[in-house]
């Protein structure tokens, strides 16, 4: 027979809260494992009730989404949670961001509306903005406009797997150049794919099309992330839920 482990069962999940978060300042340079790891203290330490996975090593339910790559900051990181008590969403926000270290920030925080679907069917693109100090608007301009002409542009990416040459073009839904402080500004709307196309393989296309090099490093923040919809909007994949409201009238403990 099968070997089980001692005692009961952990207590079963009776509530899904979808929470969106920020990282900035130096933790943009966190890896997702690092924010992993800070997330799963932070619930320990608001004792948020974490609904855990059967078997001889639970694990907390977390469900984590299109994590944005080191170095880049993002105000639309969303992650998933399943508790064993039922809590009031806010409470769990408060607690939560009270808990995280300040370059982290939770935003928002809304219960999994009953059949809403899940999170994840509910983004596949992301809305980027990437400074690039030390260039000006008359650089980046042309540029853009050169990447946006070209129906394939093929660069080198790295992957998981080794170099594989990726097709950014399809990826890339818009583009658009403008100037900031010292500093021209890349606006991207990307869609999700595998592999996925991020700010840096943008400006490796940049570089392919147009021989742009930014003389200093770029700071890319993922402002949204969401379903691309027929007129070019990102929707936010929190407003189902809140349209579907709690599922039931059970009252929430705090935490």
């Amino acid at each position: 027979m099968a070997r089980q482990p001692d005692g009961p069962p952990p207590p079963p999940t009776v509530q899904k809260l979808r929470i969106r978060y920020a990282k900035r300042g130096r933790l943009r340079f966190a890896s997702h494992r690092d924010l992993a790891r800070a997330l799963e203290r932070a619930l320990r330490r608001a004792r948020v009730p974490m609904a855990f996975s059967a078997g001889f090593s639970p694990h907390p339910k977390i469900s984590y989404l299109g994590a944005a790559p080191t170095g880049a900051a993002s105000e639309a990181e969303y992650v998933e949670i399943g508790l064993a008590v039922r809590c009031d969403p806010e409470a769990v926000r408060a607690a939560l961001d009270a808990a995280l270290p300040e370059d982290i920030a939770v935003l928002d925080c809304v219960e999994a509306g009953e059949g809403t679907g899940s999170l994840a069917e509910r983004i596949d693109t992301s809305v980027w903005r990437v400074e690039l100090p030390g260039m000006t608007l008359e650089e980046l301009r042309p540029a853009v406009e050169e990447l946006l002409a070209r129906e394939v542009v093929v660069v080198a990416k790295r992957t998981k797997n080794g170099p594989k040459d990726v097709d950014v073009r399809p990826s890339v839904v818009s583009a658009s150049a403008s100037a900031g402080a010292g500093c021209a500004i890349l606006d991207l709307v990307v869609r999700q794919g595998t592999p996925a196309v991020r700010p840096d393989d943008v400006l490796a296309a940049l570089a392919a099309v147009a021989d742009l090099h930014p003389p200093l490093p770029p700071r890319a923040v993922r402002e949204a992330q969401g379903r691309l919809d027929d007129t070019g909007t990102v929707a936010d994949p929190l407003d189902p839920d809140r349209t579907a409201g709690a599922p039931d009238q059970e009252a929430h403990a705090t935490v």
